[in-house]
């Protein structure tokens, strides 16, 4: 399988694991903070992958690697995660899906601006398919614009502040190896979320903290951190930027088919025509990637 066929897979592998992340983040944050929650995963992200870093003789960086990697990872697990949580606490989960929607044209926008990247004709047709595709499963009528300003906005900066991360993550992976640079960017976001973290700490609910919380913890961490964000950051190593945002809208497909069997949620028809129109989009994008 050619390489860039092999990234656009991993990137798509990683938005489902996303797409697994919103209900199951959903029941834990019942017993575990929002902050407590991402800083464990990250923490525990970190620590998954570093043995296969280790084998490869660990983490000696150049200083200027580790500034870059470790900023770079203040914005995007840091910030821009850290926003998401207070945009959705703020505003409503319809909202968040929505304005998340973005990200990908927000990433062909910083591509071009930093990396001086072209869209050809088939990726600017599979992005409007996918784009379209998304608003369809979503469902924009069920948000509410207006009513939670504050909220919307924190959406917005954290689908700016994830799409940048997502290109700049490309730039790094140019120079150094993925494995590190993933490493080095959740710790750089374990120093910004860490400090709410510790406030959040005696919040948890630990008569409540049972096995089944315990693996959704492991969940979080392990498949949609440790392993996700590697294959994020591989994805955006191995394509152009606007070829790998695609895959990011395989994400609210699998989420809703986790919501209907995990939480009995009502499967509508406009799944079915936005999920044909998301892979339809997937499917331009790996014949631009194959050829």
């Amino acid at each position: 399988m050619p390489e860039r066929l092999k990234a656009l897979w991993a990137g798509v592998a990683a938005a489902a694991l996303w797409g697994g992340l919103y209900p199951v983040s959903k029941a834990v944050m019942e017993v575990v903070p929002p902050f407590v929650l991402l800083a464990t995963r990250l923490l525990l992200g970190a620590a998954i992958l570093y043995p296969f870093v280790w084998r490869q003789g660990g983490m000696r960086w150049p200083a200027r690697a580790w500034r870059l990697a470790l900023g770079v990872g203040a914005l995007g697990f840091g910030f821009a995660l850290g926003l998401q949580f207070v945009g959705t606490h703020w505003s409503t989960a319809s909202n968040g899906a929505l304005v998340t929607a973005t990200t990908p044209a927000f990433v062909v926008l910083f591509g071009a601006w930093i990396l001086h990247e072209r869209l050809t004709r088939r990726q600017a047709i599979a992005l409007v398919l996918a784009t379209l595709g998304v608003l369809i499963v979503i469902d924009p009528r069920q948000a509410s614009l207006d009513q939670f300003f504050l909220g919307n906005l924190a959406l917005v900066a954290a689908a700016l502040g994830w799409a940048l991360y997502s290109v700049l993550i490309r730039w790094l992976t140019q120079t150094w190896d993925t494995l590190r640079v993933s490493i080095a960017a959740m710790l750089g976001g374990l120093v910004v979320v860490l400090p709410p973290a510790l406030f959040q700490w005696p919040q948890i609910r630990w008569e409540n903290f049972t096995w089944q919380v315990a693996l959704g913890v492991l969940y979080v961490a392990v498949f949609a951190t440790a392993i996700a964000m590697f294959l994020w950051n591989y994805a955006f190593a191995h394509l152009k930027s606007s070829t790998a945002a695609l895959t990011f809208f395989a994400q609210p497909l699998i989420g809703t088919l986790v919501g209907v069997w995990w939480l009995g949620e009502t499967l509508r028809w406009g799944f079915v025509l936005g999920g044909f129109l998301i892979a339809g989009g997937l499917y331009l994008a790996a014949v631009d990637s194959a050829t």
